[in-house]
């Protein structure tokens, strides 16, 4: 872990901003994208670089927008990581997003999200909070070698039941969905009938599949060698060096997907979801006093 002065925290447009606290991540999930060569880390992945002046630079940036809008975070790295539990960071940017009336989207894999509770039930109350948990395998043993350290995915849902308790609205992160291995009927149906049951608003669904980029691929297809041997080969075999990676399920498992999601009055398309995600309510929509 080390400590930087970042220039700037928020990015987007259109009325949604986001923000990573953290650059890098200690889960260790073994499919994980941000690992990409693409993003240009200049340190190992595990070595956490700590954005320490975050909650100065988003108090700045929320008393100069003219309008309320949605903070999301935990797009590239994940807000709750191990060292956030001693940092306070993230939870310090909740409270100054509580303090100037905007609303907050959050996503995680981990249950230290309950830490926050208090200030993401303010925030819901306030404005609006959306929480987005990422569930990938139903078997928990198969959890423990494709994301080895976090909580599991049994972790994951009480953290959705919790949150259904108190109001505040959860969306599913239902990918990546690993060819051979998650891919099964079984391991959909029983994530989709926990999302039910949860009330969740919506199920995000990238095609049943994973997508590896340079950087990620060599990280995954070790954990296969280490983990799933002669899996490697069967990848290579089927998908050669290519981006999108859909399961041959794929068919069958997004049929499933969106017939459990219609009769549940489940959003079900990416687009659908981010919009959900980023709008905010019109009543908070105005101008802030210090723009008066």
């Amino acid at each position: 872990m080390h400590f930087t002065d970042a220039k700037g925290i928020l990015s987007g447009k259109n009325g949604y901003f986001g923000m990573n606290i953290y650059r890098g991540c200690t889960h260790g999930c073994i499919y994980c994208d941000s690992r990409s060569k693409c993003y240009q880390f200049t340190h190992p992945f595990e070595d956490i670089e700590v954005k320490q002046n975050a909650p100065e630079l988003l108090e700045q940036a929320l008393r100069s927008k003219r309008k309320k809008c949605m903070i999301g975070t935990g797009a590239m790295s994940d807000p709750y990581m191990h060292c956030e539990k001693e940092l306070l960071l993230t939870r310090r940017c909740l409270e100054i997003i509580l303090e100037n009336g905007f609303g907050a989207a959050v996503q995680t894999k981990s249950d230290l999200i309950l830490r926050d509770i208090d200030l993401l039930s303010e925030i819901n109350r306030s404005a609006k909070c959306v929480v987005q948990i990422t569930l990938t395998t139903y078997d928990d043993e198969l959890c423990k070698i494709l994301e080895p350290n976090v909580c599991n995915t049994k972790r994951r849902i009480e953290v959705l039941e919790i949150m259904q308790e108190r109001d505040i609205p959860t969306v599913v992160w239902l990918t990546p969905i690993l060819p051979f291995i998650n891919d099964t009927k079984e391991n959909i149906e029983a994530i989709l009938n926990e999302c039910v049951r949860t009330g969740v608003k919506g199920i995000i669904d990238f095609g049943m599949g994973l997508t590896l980029r340079e950087g990620d691929r060599e990280y995954y297809y070790a954990a296969l060698d280490k983990n799933f041997p002669g899996m490697k080969e069967k990848y290579i075999k089927r998908y050669g060096n290519a981006y999108e990676l859909p399961s041959p399920n794929s068919k069958e498992l997004k049929a499933l997907f969106r017939n459990i999601c219609k009769e549940n009055n489940i959003l079900s398309t990416p687009k659908e979801c981010f919009e959900f995600i980023q709008e905010m309510p019109d009543k908070y929509k105005q101008m802030s006093l210090f723009d008066l």
